[in-house]
């Protein structure tokens, strides 16, 4: 689901840059996109540590 997301805000992503359309919402989307996936791979790494 997550990867799902990801995938979705990168195309919106890249249309707004085609017609500048809501640019700055969706470059605040795709950062938050970014940091969440960051974030379960930390996560997931130190689950697999233990």
């Amino acid at each position: 689901m997550l990867w799902t997301i990801v995938g979705v805000l990168l195309v919106l992503w890249i249309l707004g840059f085609m017609f500048e359309i809501a640019g700055g919402l969706i470059h605040i989307l795709l950062v938050v996109g970014v940091i969440l996936v960051i974030w379960n791979l930390i996560k997931g790494k130190a689950a697999g540590r233990g």
